[in-house]
């Protein structure tokens, strides 16, 4: 598995311990959005850093690019069940 660089797309700042406020440049984003069952999503990375950046950020937001591999993705099946025994409805990333 060959490892990619990261792509970021966001910074922000820790307000407290509960809360992270941050900003996403849209035009990074476009070419990562996935679709499923009709909706739009964007899979992130955000870190909190050790120390604030020139800027005073202190969070960091990347695309998170991972994909499984075809043959591991087929390998594994979805045992996930409620309790009636219908699958979640679950986003599948």
């Amino acid at each position: 598995m060959d490892k990619q660089p990261k792509i970021y797309c966001g910074s922000g700042k820790k307000k407290s311990d509960t809360w992270l406020q941050a900003s996403i440049n849209l035009d990074k984003i476009k070419e990562h959005i996935q679709e499923y069952k009709g909706s739009r999503f964007i899979k992130v990375n955000i870190n909190v850093k050790a120390e604030p950046d020139q800027y005073g950020k202190d969070v960091s937001i990347s695309i998170d690019t991972w994909k499984p591999e075809e043959s591991e993705f087929k390998q594994k099946p979805n045992t996930k069940f409620t309790h009636d025994n219908t699958p979640p409805n679950d986003l599948p990333f």
